[in-house]
């Protein structure tokens, strides 16, 4: 026996030697603990999901992953079962999924009821759309009423899967949990925001079924495509194929990432995809505190009547006849109460008079750069050939920070000239600065200038309280990056995840900035560290639990991985490969598990034909 003992122990040495492992940090001698690397320790079954084909086929289109580390649950965008999977993190099972009406999930789950003083939302044609809740007055073209159910999510397989060109319209989107996690806050392709109140379902997740949770707002944030009247959405889906979405019938396309400060209860949630891209903040403190009345829902102005669009270039709807800007006709509609720098008689950008910005059919949503100087990381706030800029304005309502009046998109002048509309927008945080006790929004801008290899993080000031409205106070410039992503990490700390753009792929890079009060900027950026062993990524996650960045990086040259990054040191830690299109993350501080979803494929193993949530952890 002895010999053999001894031909095995020094086999294994030489395997270890030939692999190069041994005790290296990120690179795990099988079988032991050594080395720190990360696996993927199990693949969770996504409910009712198979091979055969849509709907209810693999799971192959999904959005954002967040987890609540106070139950320790995780919430995904599941647009091909038109729901959010709730992922049990301790145990890492599914153990629900949070629907509509018209969710695929089945298995037993139930569809999210509505409270009953919700009223239905109008799209751009005057027509009830089913995804907004389903109470009276709702009535589809086809004959459907009201149930008093949530009508759902559009999914990706109706219109708006990825390989068509129109993600922009799809469904649900951006997500985020309140910090007690009792509200679940859910982006869907209608152009709104639906709330969810949670505490109904967190305590029957272990039964089977378990409570739906009650939908208790649904927040317009523009306007929804017509996909439930006369005109539909194929004009919208032919534009979204060659003409970027530019259709009158898309509306204001999908509401998407967002963030919660949970500091002043206000939710920052962006429209990025139209050819305006706009940022939405609304005030959810009588929401996430469950205000009686109309606060705790965020019923339109006129609470008797649906939520709809109107205005100059669209017929009337009927709706509220309160003016948007008062003294300026053709601006009546009926948008939701609780957003900020709204309310009657508080003035608005009515681009020199012409219309509400930053569009015609969003008059109550705003967004962009006001004309702030490019600041940040040293060398920049030049072109690469050397020349100076300036961040543009873009379409607003913003302010014009030389004379403080809004700007005007017709005839830009001052600080304002050169207006121009942004690319696209992409995730956000807030930052909350301890000196003053505010709170600044953090958007990640995709391509704020005509230059395609530069981006930047604009600071914006909400100004709670104020009349006007926020402004863009300060924009950080990052070079050969689309910023996609940012979170923060330990202290002032954050993390600016970069990806591709518009077709152009830059090298693997990621910024590690440190912010500061500031009392002109409102808050300063100074580089911490750039780290360029991972990059191509959508979303990112901090984990208090190992002080680590983690993040999604999909579009990595050599393929899609986990990147892990030590945010003590701001050092790269390892790449663990993952599947095509893993564009999003989420980790349990209390195990150190990270969730990745995952489309069909090897990676995915036993649920290889189906795709899957795949668990990651250290060794």
């Amino acid at each position: 026996m002895r010999p053999s003992i001894l031909l095995t122990v020094v086999l294994t040495v030489l395997f270890v030697m030939a692999s190069g492992c041994g005790n290296v940090a990120g690179c795990p001698t099988c079988g032991t603990t050594s080395g720190g690397g990360y696996v993927d320790i199990v693949n969770i079954p996504v409910p009712e999901h198979n091979p055969t084909g849509e709907p209810g086929g693999p799971f192959n289109s999904f959005d954002i992953s967040w987890v609540d580390p106070v139950h320790h649950v995780d919430y995904v965008s599941d647009r091909i079962g038109l729901d959010v999977v709730v992922v049990d993190t301790i145990n890492d099972v599914a153990v629900n999924a949070i629907q509509g009406f018209n969710s695929v999930a089945g298995a037993g789950f139930q569809a999210a009821a509505c409270d009953p003083s919700i009223p239905p939302i109008v799209d751009v044609f005057g027509n009830f759309t089913r995804f907004g809740c389903r109470n009276a007055p709702f009535h589809l073209v086809t004959g459907f009423g009201a149930n008093g159910f949530f009508g759902g999510f559009p999914g990706a397989q109706c219109c708006a899967s990825r390989a068509n060109g129109v993600n922009p319209m799809s469904g649900p989107d951006g997500l985020v949990v309140t910090d007690d996690g009792k509200t679940l806050f859910v982006g869907n392709g209608s152009a709104s925001v639906v709330a969810f109140d949670l505490t109904p379902m967190l305590p029957t997740l272990g039964a089977v079924p378990p409570t739906p949770p009650l939908v208790i707002a649904t927040i317009p944030t523009g306007v929804s495509a017509d996909y439930d009247g006369p005109t539909g959405i194929a004009g919208c889906v032919a534009s979204w194929n060659g003409e970027a979405g530019s259709a009158a019938d898309c509306g204001d396309d999908r509401a998407d990432e967002m963030a919660y400060d949970p500091i002043h209860k206000v939710i920052g949630v962006i429209n990025g995809d139209p050819g305006l891209p706009f940022v939405t903040f609304i005030d959810v403190s009588g929401i996430v505190n469950r205000t009686p009345g109309p606060a705790g829902h965020c019923l339109p102005i006129d609470a008797t009547t649906p939520y709809g669009p109107s205005g100059p270039g669209f017929p009337s709807q009927g709706l509220s006849s309160a003016p948007l800007v008062p003294g300026v006709s053709g601006t009546s509609f009926n948008p939701p109460s609780c957003i900020i720098g709204l309310a009657p008689g508080v003035p608005v950008d009515t681009n020199g008079g012409a219309f509400p910005c930053p569009d015609p059919s969003n008059p109550q949503t705003f967004g962009g750069v006001s004309g702030s100087a490019a600041t940040g990381i040293p060398g920049i706030g030049t072109t690469p050939s050397g020349t100076a800029y300036t961040i543009p304005c873009h379409h607003g309502p913003v302010v014009d920070q030389g004379t403080g009046a809004f700007c005007n998109q017709t005839s830009p002048a001052g600080t304002c000239l050169g207006a121009i509309a942004p690319a696209g927008l992409g995730a956000n945080a807030w930052w909350h600065d301890a000196s003053t006790g505010k709170s600044f929004f953090l958007q990640a801008n995709l391509n704020s200038i005509p230059i395609t290899s530069i981006g930047s993080i604009d600071v914006i000031d909400p100004r709670l309280g104020n009349p006007n409205g926020p402004i863009v106070v300060n924009s950080y410039v990052t070079p050969n990056c689309m910023p996609a992503s940012m979170v923060q990490g330990p202290g002032n700390n954050f993390l600016i995840g970069c990806g591709d753009h518009d077709g152009e792929a830059f090298p693997p890079n990621e910024y590690v900035v440190s912010l500061s009060p500031d009392p002109v900027l409102g808050a300063k950026f100074t580089l911490i560290a750039e780290i360029t062993q991972v990059g191509g990524v959508d979303e990112i996650w901090y984990n208090p639990g190992d002080n680590k960045y983690y993040t999604a990086s999909r579009d990595m040259p050599n393929g899609p991985v986990m990147g892990v990054i030590d945010a003590a040191t701001n050092t790269w830690l390892q790449n663990v490969p993952t599947n095509s299109n893993s564009h999003s993350i989420a980790v349990d501080p209390s195990n150190n598990h990270a969730f990745v979803p995952m489309q069909s494929g090897g990676p995915c193993t036993t649920q290889s034909s189906n795709g899957c949530i795949g668990v990651f952890a250290q060794q």
